[in-house]
Formats: C-alpha cells, structure tokens, sequence
C-alpha cells in the first residue's frame, strides 16, 4: 500500500497514499481510518494492483465494476470475513447471505420496500422531521449543534417507527445502544477484512459486544412474536409487511429469527446510511452558502408556513435531492467494500486469479478524474440531468442484482428531512470544528458535524 501525502481539498476529504507500505505501516493506517489506504493514482487509473499479504486489485472502471456487481457476480461473493464482520449483528439476513438463500429472502422482503408501500410511510419521516427541527430550535442560535447526532436521532426515529409503529413491546433504547456500541466496536474494519485474511486470525481494536448483541436480538424477538398475535395495524409498518410477505415462488414465510435479523440489518443499514447522507449534506450546505440559499429558496417555495415537507412535495424539491446525491458522491457510506474471487477472470486486462481480492473503492470511483469534472468540488448541479451520470460511475447504494433494497425508502426520508431543515434554518460551520471522514463500518464524520443553526423567518 502507498503512503500518505497531504491534501488541501475542500470540502474535507481523506487524504489518500502516494508511496508504497509495507504490511505494517498499512494495517497502522487502516486503524486510523480504512479509505487511507486508497492510493491516490486510483483516481486517474483503472485498476491498481499490489500484493500485502494477499494479492488485491482496487478497480475503478465503471465497466469492470459492471462486470463484478452484475455479469459475474456468481464469482464475485461478499468475502467470508465480511460476512463474519457482520453475522454478530443481523444473522444471515440477506445483506450477506448467498445463492439459493438470499434470492428468496430478496424475492420475499421487495413488495414491503415498493413505491407505494415507502410513500405510506413518508408521514413517519415527516413526523421526524419536525422533532429533529424543535430539537435544533430549543439548542438556540448562539449554541453549536452536533448534527451527526440529531441526525442518527431523527433517522432511527424513522426505522423504529416503521418498523415497530406500536412501539409497546420494543425497547428503542437497548436496540439504538446495542447499534451503536456495535458499529463503534464489533464493526470496525481491518485491513485483515478487506484483504480476506481468515476470520481466526485476530483483528486489532475490534471488540465483540456479545451481551448487547443478545439483548438486542431478545427485544426483536420478544416485539415479532407479539406482533404475530396483535397483527397488522390500519397503516402497515415494516414489520406487518414482513409477517406477510412471502416468497412467491416457493411460498416460503421467513421464521422469528429470519425475520429478526432482516429487521436489525434495516436497523444497522437503514438509519446509519441515511443519517450519514444528511450529516455531510448539511456540512456542506454550511461550506457552500450560494447553495444553501438556493436550496432553501426552494424548500420554502414547497413549504409554507414552516410546515414540514411530505412525501407528495418530493418532485418539487429537485435540488435538495441534487445535494443529497453529491453527498452520497463524496462521502460514500460504503467507501470501499471487498469480494473474493471465486475463479480466473480478467479485468481491465488484469488476470484475477482464484483467491484474489477485488475491492471496489467506491470514494476513488466517485472522485475519479476521467468519470468527473472538478471531482472532489462540491457541485450538486452536475446531478441536474441524471441520465447524463454513469450508472457505474456512482454508486452509494451498489448496483446489480444486490443493489440496496432500501435504496428509494432512504433517499425520501432525506429529501423530506433536509428540506424541512433547510426552510427553517440557515447552517454555519463553527471555525476549527470541521469533520473527518473516517471510516468504520461505513463513512462517518469524526468528531461530529457542529453548526449554528440560525432560524430564518
């Protein structure tokens, strides 16, 4: 792996290598923050190739990417010790499960995230919208507010009340706890992971919380099985959906416990990557205030009255999506992700051979210079024409048969919270408290995103 230089990019971006590691100094690097370990030349190649124990290529050509995520994905399974990093908290869930068992899990969980059945959902989001305002409201104007945490507060108000709409028999707090303990802990990624090192080999820093997984796993357990007695409510949340749902091809019905770990991997995946999606979108308002201005202009045009936006204002407020898209470009929730390669095959003029990692550096890919003009400028108008964008060129929510089953689900739910945020408040940075993309599972700012939320009238 190559090593670090320094960037004045802005707004912050990791600094990526330019000199060859060893071994060690990577997994050094990797502890610190996995994207830095992405050679800088990833950008402006199509594929980088190296040996660290393992051999690995880092692929950023939108077609050989086609060619793993879609043509050959057969060859191209999640690796064992992703799947390991992840079974503590959501089982086999079809987030990594394969084959035969994930195509019916996938087949059986697509109608609850259909446009209609997510559209019924909006009220929920919108209800989140306005607590994660009166929040932001009673910190006052001269106080500096943490919105990564407002925004992991207001998105996992969105997941439990679409999942669990009653509420009665679920512990909200040991679950959020539980998560996050998870994510911050058990779900650091190693440099071991991405190069699929066996899972007995010891990952440095990473601690299994067991005791809270099993709570966890209890509440989930102890909430379905009351939910299977009550029955669906008059508005179907996620969980009546599931309990309905199943395979149409086999008529296979998901147990407690298949249920139990797709419902927490909605959880992990659900309000994390949303979350992280608004925290860097409303960074970078705050970095770019002709943007800002502009897109709240549009969310009061939408919005009278301060109300909070609903699902039925989504095509009104093109570019507050425009600047969550350019969010989810520069900071990808999943920065990078890894497969093992099943047999031979040849990439970009690469020979892959069995046992090799490919890894997907998706930050590389969304700030690689022959895909993107000024890529690591923060510009939310080059989403202004979607069809002019590679579909493998950007990537936040993967692509191919395994493409994020919540993917539309999370896209409203940010729309309908940034724009709400947007027509009430006008974010500023506070100097020297700027975030630091580091990534841990996914792409997180460290330190918080702190701005003054100033009320506009």
């Amino acid at each position: 792996m190559p090593e670090q230089s320094t960037t004045d990019a802005h707004p912050v971006a990791v600094p990526l290598v330019t000199r060859p590691m060893g071994l060690w100094q990577s997994l050094q690097a990797t502890r610190r923050n996995v994207v830095s370990i992405i050679p800088q030349v990833a950008t402006r190649q199509r594929i980088v190739s190296g040996r660290t124990g393992t051999r690995w290529h880092m692929v950023t050509d939108p077609d050989a990417i086609r060619r793993v995520v879609l043509e050959r994905v057969e060859i191209y399974p999640k690796s064992v010790v992703t799947k390991a990093l992840l079974k503590p908290a959501i089982g086999d869930s079809l987030f990594i499960a394969e084959g035969a068992d994930w195509r019916w899990q996938r087949r059986t969980a697509a109608p609850a995230f259909s446009h209609r059945n997510v559209m019924n959902l909006a009220p929920i989001m919108t209800g989140a919208a306005e607590r994660a305002a009166q929040r932001i409201a009673r910190a006052g104007p001269q106080r500096a507010v943490n919105l990564f945490d407002e925004m992991v507060a207001a998105t996992f108000d969105v997941i439990s009340d679409v999942t669990f709409s009653d509420g009665s028999s679920f512990d909200r707090n040991a679950i959020h706890t539980a998560i996050e303990a998870y994510i911050n802990e058990a779900g650091k990624v190693s440099l071991f992971d991405i190069l699929g090192f066996p899972g007995w080999i010891p990952r440095p820093g990473r601690v299994l919380s067991g005791a809270a997984m099993a709570d966890m796993k209890r509440a989930a357990d102890t909430a379905i099985k009351a939910r299977a007695v009550r029955g669906p409510g008059d508005v179907p949340d996620l969980l009546d959906l599931l309990l309905q749902g199943e395979d149409p091809e086999t008529k296979r019905r998901m147990t407690t416990a298949e249920l139990r770990d797709n419902l927490l991997a909605f959880f992990v995946a659900g309000h994390e990557t949303t979350a992280l999606s608004l925290s860097w979108a409303l960074y970078l308002c705050a970095f770019d205030q002709d943007v800002q201005d502009r897109a709240r202009a549009e969310a009061r045009a939408v919005l009278p009255g301060a109300r909070a936006a609903t699902g039925a204002d989504l095509a009104e407020l093109p570019f507050v999506r425009q600047i969550i898209d350019e969010a989810l470009r520069l900071y990808p929730p999943a920065a990078l992700v890894s497969r093992t390669a099943l047999a031979k095959d040849n990439l970009c003029n690469t020979m892959i051979e069995p046992g090799d990692t490919v890894i997907l550096p998706f930050y590389a890919l969304h700030r690689h210079h022959r895909l993107w003009e000024a890529p690591d400028a923060f510009r939310p108008d080059r989403f202004a024409n979607r069809k002019a964008i590679g579909r493998y060129a950007y990537m936040p929510f993967g692509d191919g048969p395994r493409i994020c089953i919540g993917a539309s689900f999370a896209l409203q739910e940010a729309v309908i919270i940034l724009a709400t945020l947007l027509s009430r408040f006008r974010f500023m940075p506070v100097p020297g408290r700027d975030p630091k993309p580091v990534m841990i599972l996914t792409l997180r700012p460290e330190g918080g995103v702190w701005l003054m939320a100033e009320p506009v009238t």
